[in-house]
């Protein structure tokens, strides 16, 4: 489980890029993590990581204080960068150096992701293109069997065959005593995936839900008209439609329309407090 409590950080005392967050998740469960740019999303996920410190609150990754970055927390988190760098080698040398670092990594896991990917692990990877990289990473990462395991912007750089071979090896990876964050603008290529969503915005959690409760207390719908506004609880214009949430009357689960969701709670027309 990671527990995080009462959780702030501050660049500088004028700056404060999370204001008092408290969130748990539990294993067995893919979350989605939105917000805008400077939501302060990966920062968030930096906290988790152990790569920053809260400026004041906890949060514990798996009983494990992340700020202590014992190696106990290390091996079982794997965390999967925006931006990130792969040295100059072989992607089989790549295996070499780094698979120890985690006691669950499987060889032939990697090795057959690699396969589906069309790439050899006699690739350099200066010789891989930046789509290529990113797969060799999250191939890595999923082969790795972490307990945790945080994906930033996964899908970027990776072409449609890819995202949907992507979606394919999260959800054949995924186990119960996994735990998966995911944060992406890419809002479309999560919504197969998430069982949990968190909103977030100016450092705020806005809702953190799973979307089992959401189906049930709202339904999304689209029409070729804009609905009377004493009908909708939100409502915007599409390229040739409208989209609307409404309170589920039926109270069965229909389709979470996240992109939808997301405009919804940042303009605060919906109560988030399910």
């Amino acid at each position: 489980m990671i527990k995080i409590s009462n959780l702030s950080y501050q660049y500088t005392r004028r700056q404060t890029i999370l204001d008092q967050l408290d969130l748990e998740m539990h294993s067995g469960k893919i979350y989605g993590l939105l917000g805008k740019n400077g939501a302060g999303k990966s920062t968030f996920i930096k906290n988790i990581a152990g790569m920053l410190f809260p400026s004041s609150g906890s949060c514990i990754v798996l009983d494990k204080a992340a700020k202590k970055r014992e190696v106990a927390f290390l091996k079982e988190m794997f965390y999967v960068p925006e931006i990130y760098y792969l040295p100059n080698l072989r992607i089989q040398q790549l295996e070499d150096l780094y698979h120890g670092f985690y006691p669950n990594f499987c060889s032939s896991q990697f090795a057959a992701y690699l396969e589906t990917f069309g790439i050899s692990h006699q690739k350099r990877t200066t010789a891989l293109s930046l789509g290529q990289k990113k797969k060799v990473l999250i191939g890595f990462a999923l082969a790795a069997n972490t307990k945790v395991l945080i994906l930033d912007e996964p899908t970027n750089g990776l072409d449609i065959p890819s995202k949907i071979t992507f979606r394919n090896m999260i959800l054949e990876a995924f186990g119960k005593d996994r735990i998966v964050l995911i944060s992406s603008h890419q809002v479309r290529d999560l919504e197969e995936l998430i069982d949990h969503i968190v909103i977030m915005d100016k450092g705020k959690i806005r809702l953190n839900q799973s979307k089992k409760a959401i189906a049930q207390k709202w339904s999304f719908s689209l029409t070729d008209h804009a609905l009377p506004n004493e009908a909708v609880l939100y409502q915007q214009k599409m390229s040739n439609s409208f989209g609307s949430i409404q309170i589920n009357q039926n109270q069965g689960m229909g389709h979470v329309d996240m992109e939808l969701l997301f405009n919804a709670v940042l303009s605060k027309k919906i109560k988030t407090n399910i």
